[in-house]
């Protein structure tokens, strides 16, 4: 493989985080898993990733997820990976499945 090519690729990278789906409210999961949030997002069978950009392009209309953008931010994250096998996060609040908003 050309060395250009790697390093090319290398230019490219985008930071990306995984954290516990427990960290989202049971409505934004289920807003999640909807593809109905108010920012961009890619769903799957375990959670989704959800694109924060950089600079953040835009503030999540969710207080849960504004929170976490916020972290992700500070921390030059581009990409958050929710995932009910991930990791939680030391400081982030945890929701169960039915916890209200």
């Amino acid at each position: 493989m050309d060395n250009i090519i790697v390093t090319r690729l290398l230019e490219l990278v985008e930071p990306l985080a995984a954290l516990s789906i427990c960290h989202l409210t049971a409505t934004t999961r289920q807003k999640l898993a909807n593809d109905d949030l108010s920012v961009n997002v890619y769903p799957n069978d375990y959670g989704g990733f959800v694109y924060v950009g950089a600079p953040p392009y835009t503030v999540p209309a969710e207080s849960d997820m504004a929170m976490i953008f916020e972290a992700a931010r500070l921390a030059g994250i581009v990409w958050l990976k929710f995932d009910s096998d991930a990791a939680i996060v030391d400081g982030l609040p945890i929701f169960e499945e039915t916890d209200p908003l």
